[in-house]
């Protein structure tokens, strides 16, 4: 049985010890089975854990990514590896992860992701392997520690501010406006049933919770890492669900985490995920943004007042006083400022409420003072202080005006947020700096080659990669003879290679350090799918969904009855997609937006002639294998809005260094998300379908049309709309 542990509030839970990690009973048995005797190889674990799947065959990607990574952890150097969907990436790297000493970090972009390799893949691996390694192999999930219940948090939750309770800020919720007694009362029964549920989860992860509770509630039983008055000081530290994650961590053979909680990690000097030898990156193009997103602060009004109110006990009425007329001052100088991004510095406003703000927080930091071993209330103190810490180095870091960041004035459309935000121009110097030192790591996802080549994506990794070697003579003839924009009259079309894609497999590219990898997919793309892009639309101009385009788009869905994922750059175009439609055709039209998104995908694959449009958290978070998805329509090429405050900054800093901002920041932005979007099409290796683009720039554009080509898998390639509109007929009768 466990013991008892009484907080200062009177809170009683009983503590049970943590277990080390998922599957493992004690931690000495990792360290102390995995050196005894013959170590299998990558290659071995990995065939066994085929082996054990029902029907599972050997793929020869797969073996050549396991083997390539057991080659760089011998050799250190780092590696880049393109895999295609139906890889079967994840095995690849899970295998030969087990056999480097010590734990094994492999970082997510999505939950999705992260939840198939801890539900699915991790235990089948684990069952399979544990007959050649004589153990079985561990794995624990490492997550920021606001997503663990806080016992310290919850026992004070009775006692909170008011503005953590009654009177909220607007902002917190969606709709702003204040918190009435009714949603009071939701909110205490929220809470209390969170203190039912602490005292029977052993892991105290919020992910773990059915049914679960509103951010509002969490908010009120969790606790930010920078908040944290740390578990030696903290009367709950004995039994802290965020020190038992990261104590299974340490004692695990593979930890699973996300590109948050890395990015927070290399900014923190790493010390919030175990030391180890080898890192594994997947869905790796999205690591810069959620490093870029790490290193991002903001000053909001509400969060001044906020912090305020939470502080105000530890303070003089004058210090508290001055923090309230920096935060009314910041909400008059966002109220006066245009949403965008601020290119000749700080405007006047602003400026000065920084000052003001910079002045008050220095000033309410030093009446606080240092946590002392005898503070009566510790949490609340180091609370205090963080939020006080946090909005006095943003308010410095804004007023210093620095050529490596970027700030801008950021406004929803109702209102509700108005914000001043800093983010660093590039992330390239911070991972070159932090990602890569006494580890080698291992980058992979589906779409690393942009344009044929990996130069681009190593580079905003922070890797030293060498320019783009000029093409050979007889590349550039056959560009020429097949360059964009002529018709190709003898045949309904042409497979993606020479000057629009290499074919399945990328040529290699190295630097210092480093080396890449495409090991390709096991589809047959251009048996499997068209590529049709419809050169002869107008060019888009106009926000919205052209006539023309419309009509391209309806004449597409009824040939093949339906079956159709449309990928929209806007709302508005969406919304004008499904009236346009809903109006002229009798098929099921599902909206984003109209339902939970996950009720929307699932209807889709059940619904064999229904018809789903959305944005752009669509173009890579739908898996719908079979015919239920056999048309994927995309309305116009994924180019950053002009008024992406970083996008644009960064543009603007290519220009002034006599480079194209356009070629360097925004065609490699598009290649991505189109290289996702086109990759909803083909999932299985049964799959068939089209891939419709209304944008006609991606076959006439010189310049940048060939490179986001050679982006996207190698599909037979058209810009005739009979072949396309036939090819659909033909899969309207299977």
């Amino acid at each position: 049985m466990g013991t008892d542990a009484v907080g200062g509030g009177g809170y009683r839970r009983t503590v049970t010890p943590p277990r080390t990690a998922t599957g493992s009973a004690t931690p000495s048995a990792r360290g102390g089975s995995r050196r005894r005797g013959a170590r299998p190889s990558g290659t071995e674990l990995l065939a066994a854990a085929v082996g054990a799947v029902p029907g599972g065959t050997a793929r020869p990607g797969q073996q050549q990514m396991t083997t390539a990574i057991e080659e760089c952890v011998t050799s250190g150097e780092h590696l880049l590896v393109q895999a295609g969907t139906g890889t079967g990436k994840s095995l690849a790297y899970l295998a030969p992860a087990l056999t480097v000493d010590g734990p094994v970090v492999v970082s997510t972009a999505t939950l999705a992701l992260q939840s198939q390799l801890v539900d699915h893949d991790l235990p089948r691996l684990a069952d399979a392997v544990e007959p050649l390694l004589g153990r079985r192999p561990t794995f624990a999930v490492l997550k920021g520690r606001h997503h663990y219940l806080c016992l310290a948090r919850l026992d004070n939750s009775t006692e909170d501010e008011p503005e953590d309770t009654l009177f909220d800020a607007p902002a917190a919720r969606p709709g702003g406006g204040t918190k009435w007694l009714g949603e009071a009362g939701r909110l205490g029964k929220q809470i209390e049933r969170l203190r039912d549920w602490a005292e029977k989860t052993d892991t105290g992860d919020r992910d773990e919770l059915d049914p679960g509770v509103d951010d509002q509630a969490w908010r009120l039983v969790s606790m930010p890492s920078r908040e944290c008055v740390g578990a030696a000081r903290c009367p709950f530290g004995a039994e802290c669900f965020a020190e038992a994650s990261r104590a299974r961590a340490r004692e695990a053979d593979i930890v699973v985490t996300n590109h948050s909680l890395l990015a927070v990690d290399m900014l923190a000097d790493r010390h919030i995920v175990p030391p180890h030898k080898l890192l594994i990156v997947d869905e790796a193009h999205e690591l810069a943004d959620r490093v870029s997103s790490a290193a991002q602060a903001e000053l909001v009004p509400e969060l001044i007042d906020r912090t305020t109110r939470r502080a105000r006990t530890l303070l003089r009425p004058e210090t508290a006083d001055a923090l309230t007329a920096a935060g009314d001052a910041l909400a008059v100088g966002l109220a006066e400022a245009p949403a965008g991004r601020l290119t000749a510095g700080l405007p006047t406003p602003l400026r000065e409420a920084c000052t003001l703000l910079d002045a008050a927080t220095r000033a309410a930091l030093d009446a606080i003072g240092e946590i002392k071993s005898d503070d009566p209330d510790p949490v609340r103190k180091q609370q205090a202080k963080a939020a006080l810490d946090d909005l006095s180095t943003t308010a410095q870091r804004l007023l210093e005006e620095a050529d490596h960041d970027v700030a801008w004035v950021e406004k929803n459309d109702s209102g509700s947020r108005r914000a001043l935000v800093v983010a660093p121009l590039s992330v390239a110097g911070t991972l070159a700096t932090h990602l890569y030192d006494e580890r080698t790591v291992v980058a992979t996802s589906a779409t690393l080659a942009l344009g044929g080549r990996f130069d681009t994506v190593a580079r905003a990794l922070g890797l030293d990669a060498p320019p783009p070697a000029p093409p050979s003579p007889a590349a550039a003839a056959q560009a020429a003879r097949t360059a964009p924009g002529r018709p190709v009259a003898e045949a309904p079309g042409r497979r993606l290679t020479d000057d629009t894609n290499p074919g399945s497999v990328v040529p290699a590219t190295e630097g210092p350090g480093w080396r890449s990898l495409d090991v390709g997919s096991p589809f047959d793309y251009a048996r499997q799918g068209i590529l049709y892009v419809a050169a002869h639309l107008p060019r888009p101009s106009v926000s919205g969904l052209p006539d023309a385009a419309g009509e391209e788009l309806l004449g597409l869905v009824e040939a093949l009855g339906g079956r159709t994922l449309g990928l929209f750059s806007s709302r508005r175009a969406a919304t004008q997609a499904a009236e346009l439609l809903r109006a002229r055709t009798d098929l099921p039209v599902l909206l984003q937006g109209e339902e939970a998104l996950p009720l929307l995908v699932r209807r889709f694959r059940e619904e064999r002639s229904s018809c789903l449009f959305g944005v752009m958290s669509l173009w890579q978070g739908v898996d719908v294998p079979g015919d239920a998805c056999q048309l994927v329509v995309i309305d116009r090429l994924p180019f950053p809005r002009p008024d992406e405050p970083l996008a644009a900054a960064r543009a603007a800093a290519v220009d002034a260094g006599g480079g194209s901002g356009f070629a360097a920041v925004s065609v490699p932005i598009a290649a991505v998300r189109l290289a996702q979007g086109v990759g909803r099409l083909i999932r299985a290796t049964g799959d068939k379908g089209v891939v419709a683009v209304l944008d006609s720039r991606l076959e006439t554009a010189r310049g940048y049309g060939p490179f986001l080509r050679r982006s996207l898998p190698p599909f037979w390639y058209t810009t005739r709309p009979e072949v396309a509109r036939g090819a659909l007929q033909r899969l309207a009768t299977t």
